[in-house]
């Protein structure tokens, strides 16, 4: 497998947003490929699509499941300009991609201007220490469990597994 080979397609989409002046969003491309074929490809349109997660990698994953028609990318290889922000390595993970190969790194981003890094640390605060993470950029509250547990309960009953 030509690993550059494919990289250069992931960056060939993030090109595509540079040729129209990023009107549809960030310097992003992603593609998927399953037995060496691209059978997803995506570019950030967070801008052209209102859209806050329509990310390389989040659009390239929605291709790919519609040309296989599944939600499980199993066996299935994402190549990305960037390493992925901690929403797209978790729609990475849902999708059971178990292999990704990214271009530029997260302070690459992080020196023009995307906030993945603050992402990153705000959820190792709130690991570690769920009363001492900064609030003004996420309050997270737990409250009526007693009533949400119950589909939960009703899935687990009724031997549900998703993935």
């Amino acid at each position: 497998m030509n690993h550059l080979e494919f990289i250069l397609e992931a960056y060939n989409e993030a090109e595509l947003n540079s040729l129209n002046g990023f009107e549809e969003g960030g310097p992003f491309g992603a593609i998927i490929v399953k037995d060496e074929m691209i059978i997803g490809r995506g570019r950030n349109t967070v801008l052209s699509n209102h859209n806050p997660i329509a990310h390389a990698e989040i659009t390239a994953i929605e291709d790919a499941c519609k040309s296989l028609k599944t939600h499980d990318l199993t066996g299935c290889i994402l190549y990305t300009s960037c390493y992925p922000c901690p929403m797209c390595l978790s729609a990475i993970i849902w999708s059971n991609i178990k292999e990704v190969y990214y271009g530029n790194t997260k302070e690459d981003a992080a020196d023009i201007g995307f906030r993945d890094n603050m992402i990153y640390n705000t959820i190792n605060n709130i690991l570690k220490n769920k009363e001492k993470y900064n609030k003004d950029v996420l309050k997270l509250c737990q409250i009526g469990r007693d009533k949400t547990i119950k589909t939960f309960e009703t899935f687990k009953n009724n031997n549900g597994t998703l993935y």
